[in-house]
């Protein structure tokens, strides 16, 4: 009687004994629950013993993959890390495709493109980073329907695609369907399973997993501005353009080869989750976000010119001032990210983020080229972490992990549209005014932005600077 009653009570504490708390890598002090779907576990009827293969089955059913079980999550091994590397290239041509269009602006203001406002080519560079996040957004459902294949395939397929297109191009429309809108619904296909699948692979280490990924858009916004300016005077815009595809479509091979679903959630999550912004802390975050990413690629789109208009250097070295930005960047990604994980990701972004815009205003005065390099490179490095700790701060505002998607689907599309109209504002300010009250127009934004996240971090974590959020 005694050992039938012990049976009974641990199976009802294997039934109901999810983890009342698993610290989160990327979370403050605070921890998400371990929400083992225990509806699909039948619990011991009262009065009958359970048979130990029932008992069995159901602690194996517990301890199954599910991307609300944490205990589940290998955070670590090779197939993990081979993950982050098939992140690593989907970043690299994609967000690295956006943070290379500043060598396309250049160019095309005296190129082929030459007839056109400066305002009305980075549309171009717009429309392609806001498809980029706002397919990105749309596709989650598809991504939770079981069909990662078939957003690589296509993403890379459309990606390269448009590239070699954009080879054949000589008028303003033209460029706008390859480069802006193929590239960049592309981009937004590779968008989520770049984000979304190391979140199934890693939690103490996320925020470290996603900082190493997220470099390879730095690494592209590198190597791609590099590889255009030096091919592209001795073999012309279309062969530069061709090696650039070429590129793409070798790079992109590896994630198609490599990447792996570890698990997808039990059901389809919801699409919306207007609830979301009557919490404080993710209305804030996400409203820091919209104003902050309007303001903060500025630099990224017209630091070459504003380099060879203001004489600051020659067109040569012009061309490597994005490279510069870029190259922070890279560190930017990789080490803040990793000290998030141990300070919180909120803490990191918000000054971060405020340095990033104080940087854009220290733009104005700038008359020298050992000033401007230094400036690039501070930039490139905080903008970085700007740019890089969102996916993880959306997985920490979202208390029920099932709903992760749906929110950081919300957050990028509202995000996005800031992305959209930023670059264009300032090319209109540009057209109208001078370079000045472009760099006032970014750094104040990007400073509001700073601002906003940072009540989101009081709203999450209160007052306390020593705690972890």
């Amino acid at each position: 009687m005694t050992s039938h009653h012990q049976l009974k009570d641990h199976s009802s504490s294997s039934t109901v004994g999810s983890e009342k708390a698993i610290e989160h890598g990327q979370h403050a002090s605070d921890a998400f629950e371990d929400d083992v779907d225990t509806e699909s576990i039948t619990p011991a009827v009262a009065g009958q013993p359970m048979g130990e293969s029932v008992l069995e089955k159901q602690i194996s059913i517990m301890s199954a993959p599910s991307v609300n079980n944490v205990r589940s999550v290998p955070n670590g091994g090779l197939l993990a890390w081979v993950q982050v590397a098939g992140s690593f290239f989907l970043f690299f041509n994609s967000w690295g495709i956006v943070n290379t269009f500043g060598v396309y602006q250049t160019y095309y203001e005296t190129g082929i493109l030459a007839s056109s406002t400066p305002s009305n080519i980075s549309w171009i560079g717009s429309i392609q980073a806001f498809l980029l996040m706002l397919v990105g957004a749309l596709t989650g459902p598809i991504y939770d329907a079981g069909y990662f294949r078939e957003l690589l395939i296509t993403g890379s397929f459309l990606i390269v695609f448009g590239q070699m297109m954009l080879s054949l191009c000589t008028s303003y429309w033209q460029v706008l369907l390859s480069q802006a809108i193929c590239v960049g619904l592309g981009c937004g296909c590779l968008f989520v399973p770049a984000v979304a699948i190391l979140s199934t692979y890693f939690t103490t280490k996320i925020a470290t997993a996603m900082g190493l990924a997220a470099a390879g858009s730095s690494l592209g916004g590198v190597i791609y501005p590099i590889i255009f300016h030096r091919l592209e005077p001795s073999i012309g815009f279309p062969w530069a353009t061709r090696v650039i595809g070429f590129i793409m479509l070798a790079t992109l091979l590896i994630p198609n080869v490599g990447m792996k679903v570890r698990v997808l959630p039990a059901a389809r999550r919801k699409f919306l989750d207007l609830a979301a912004f009557r919490e404080a802390p993710y209305f804030l975050f996400v409203f820091g976000g919209f104003l902050g990413f309007m303001g903060l690629y500025t630099p990224f789109f017209y630091v070459q010119t504003y380099a060879i208009a203001k004489h600051i250097t020659d067109e040569n070295l012009g061309f490597y001032m994005l490279s510069i930005i870029n190259a922070a960047s890279i560190f930017g990604r990789i080490i803040p990210n990793y000290v998030a994980d141990r300070t919180g990701p909120i803490n990191m972004i918000v000054p971060c983020a405020l340095i990033s815009g104080i940087i854009c205003l220290c733009l104005i005065p700038v008359a020298s080229v050992a000033s401007l390099i230094v400036l690039c490179l501070v930039y490139g490095f905080f903008s970085g972490t700007f740019v890089s700790l969102p996916p993880t701060i959306f997985v920490l505002l979202s208390p029920n992990r099932g709903m992760i998607g749906t929110r950081m689907g919300m957050g990028f599309s509202f995000i996005a549209c800031g992305l959209l109209i930023g670059t264009p504002v300032c090319g209109l300010i540009l057209r109208a005014s001078s370079f000045e009250y472009v760099w006032v127009f970014s750094g104040a934004l990007t400073i509001l932005g700073a601002l906003s996240m940072a009540g989101c971090r009081v709203a999450q974590g209160g007052w306390s600077l020593m705690k972890k959020v």
